[in-house]
Parts: C-alpha cells; sequence; structure tokens
C-alpha cells in the first residue's frame, strides 16, 4: 500500500476530518500489526491502535497535510507503544522456555496469570503477504517477522531498540526518518539498529527465526497426519511427526518440554483424561495453526486450545498451545465459537 495524500477530492481546500478519517481507516491494520510487533499481544495491539487513533483525531488540527499521514500514523503508534511497555511493572512478554529448564515432570498446581505471555495473531488480520507499511529497504519479509518466533525474539531487546529495528528493518525506513519518529540522531539510531541486529543474529535465534523450509506438499501430508493423530489420539503417530529435540510449550503454564521422549511422557499423562479431541484449522503467524476442542460427556466439543506450529524439512520442530485462561480471549479474537456444533 502506497501512502495516500490527505487532501481533499479538489486539491485547492484544506483537508477535513472526513478525508482524516477515510485515510487513517486505510492503515488501521498495519498499525495494529505493528503495535503487536512492539508489544506482543494481539489485545494490547487492539488498545494501542485505538489510543493512535484517538491522539491522531485530536492533534488534527496541527497536522501538516503535505507530511506523510502515514509516518504521522506510525509515529504516534510506535510512541504509544513504548508508553505502554513502560507502564509494565515487567516490560517483557516472554514464553515458557525463558524462563527456566525445560521441565520432567507432569505440571502441579496452577497456570501462571501473572506473567505477561506472547500472544498469537490472526491471519484474518493480515492483508496480504505483501506488507502495507513496509518501505523497499525492508531486510525482513512480512512472512518472518509476523513468525511467533520473531515475535518473541525481538520483545527481549530495549523497548527503544525494538522500535528501531521495526521501524528500519521490517518497514524499511531510512535512519532519518527513524530518528524523526523518536526524536533521536541518526547516530544514536544507527547504534541502536546495529545492536539489536547482533542480538537477533546469536545461532540459537538464527536458528528459531530460520527453520528450514518446507515444500507446500509435503507440509500438506504432515498436517493431516497431525490432525489424524490428534483426533484418533495415537500418541505413536503423534510423536513420530515431532523432531527429535522438538519443543513444546503451553502458555500460560510454565512448564515446558524438551525432546520426544519428554513430550511423549506428558501426553501419555493428560490425553487419557479427555474424551475425544477435535482440531479445527485456523491461521495465526502466517504458520500452521489449529483451534483445538474437546469433548464432553454430554457430547458437546469445547474449546480448549489454540495451536501453533513451526515446521522444517524434518518434521515439527516448535508447537505451542495456548491454554485456557489465555485462550478464552483468543477464542474470541480468532472468531471461533467457544462451543463446535455438528
Amino acid at each position: 500500500m502506497t501512502d495516500t495524500p490527505l487532501a481533499s477530492p479538489a486539491g485547492d481546500s484544506p483537508p477535513t476530518r472526513a478525508d482524516f478519517t477515510r485515510v487513517a481507516e486505510l492503515h488501521r491494520r498495519a498499525l495494529k500489526l505493528h503495535c503487536y510487533r512492539m508489544i506482543g499481544s494481539l489485545h494490547e495491539a487492539e488498545d494501542a491502535v485505538q489510543e493512535t487513533l484517538l491522539r491522531a483525531w485530536r492533534g488534527f488540527d496541527d497536522f501538516e497535510a503535505r507530511a506523510s499521514i502515514k509516518n504521522w500514523l506510525f509515529r504516534i503508534a510506535t510512541n504509544v507503544s513504548l508508553n505502554m511497555i513502560a507502564s509494565r511493572s515487567r516490560r517483557a512478554r516472554v514464553m515458557p522456555d525463558q524462563l527456566g529448564r525445560p521441565a520432567t515432570e507432569k505440571p502441579q498446581g496452577r497456570p501462571d496469570t501473572e506473567i505477561l505471555w506472547v500472544e498469537p495473531y490472526p491471519d484474518a488480520e493480515l492483508d496480504t503477504l505483501a506488507d502495507p507499511a513496509a518501505g523497499p529497504d525492508a531486510r525482513y519479509e512480512v512472512r518472518e517477522s509476523v513468525r511467533l518466533a520473531f515475535i518473541v525474539a525481538i520483545q527481549q531487546l530495549p523497548p527503544r531498540q525494538r522500535a528501531v529495528l521495526l521501524l528500519a528493518d521490517v518497514l524499511g525506513w531510512s535512519a532519518i526518518e527513524v530518528a524523526a519518529v523518536l526524536d533521536a540522531s541518526v547516530a544514536s539510531v544507527n547504534s541502536a539498529l546495529q545492536r539489536a541486529r547482533a542480538k537477533l543474529a546469536t545461532p540459537d535465534r538464527h536458528d528459531r527465526l530460520t527453520p528450514t523450509p518446507m515444500a507446500d506438499e509435503q507440509q500438506r501430508r504432515l498436517l493431516e497426519r497431525y490432525v489424524r493423530a490428534w483426533e484418533s489420539a495415537d500418541l505413536d503417530r503423534f510423536v513420530a511427526l515431532l523432531k527429535e529435540d522438538a519443543i513444546y510449550a503451553m502458555p500460560p503454564w510454565r512448564e515446558w518440554y524438551q525432546g520426544r521422549a519428554s513430550i511423549t511422557q506428558f501426553f501419555a499423562s493428560v490425553w487419557p483424561a479427555y474424551r475425544g479431541f477435535r482440531l479445527v484449522p485456523v491461521g495465526a503467524n502466517l504458520q500452521p495453526a489449529f483451534a483445538l476442542y474437546t469433548l464432553d460427556a454430554e457430547g458437546r466439543w469445547h474449546a480448549h486450545s489454540i495451536q501453533l506450529l513451526s515446521l522444517d524439512r524434518e518434521g515439527i520442530a516448535d508447537f505451542t498451545a495456548f491454554m485456557r485462561p489465555l485462550a478464552q480471549g483468543l477464542f474470541s479474537a480468532f472468531q471461533l465459537p467457544t462451543v463446535l456444533e455438528f
């Protein structure tokens, strides 16, 4: 999407608030995606966009129509996001494997709802595979920049470094443009960008951010087998689809599991408690994803979790199940029913 000038159709009179509303709405989804990358939360990103548009509306009279409406809105959105991050008692959203060593036993107690967890992002919120806000100098393709592993990794950057990296390498803005957004010098922007790139280039992070791609037909067959394994509760078939060093996490539980043996032991202990499973394909972070429903004694299928998979040629490398109570808000955000009707 190219930037849209904020001007009246006649071109000879000042822009109106109706013009502003029309143009701002064109950028809403791109702004929400930017805020999600900044904050790591689907729900907070929606709040940030609402605040961005409110501030822009209030500041409309001071806006110079000759300037870029897109840059103006992204400047507001970036600073709204930075303010939201600064207001947290704990600033970084995380995933379970960042909190400690892998577990070897079934979880005890209750899920940790005090931790700020990274959330998935619905593909339905993405207009196309081409980022509508990205410029020609973007270093990341949109698929790379919305993968869950990328969102998790950039949450560990200091907030201003995160903003610089997103504006420069994801949106393709120049150092001068980024400096204007952050009220910083070009030298400080370039320095922050170098530090952010170095942190993302460590071998462990690079491997998670750039898995070996899988051919479409191979992926389709693997996912079909994955669904059949779950819906038949065939543990052996399920585990056979995992890489030897696969990782399973289930926020808001802190416990996470690594390796086929550990994951097998976990699912062998929990699957017998369920009457049945149904998987509904959904899109999340431009990765394979499913909504999991479980069967109750009355024959109804109830929302359980949102599963997000990371694949490479050797199989399933990572899979995350966003569980209750976190899943309750996600089913609504993904426009999924809480009870399936057959």
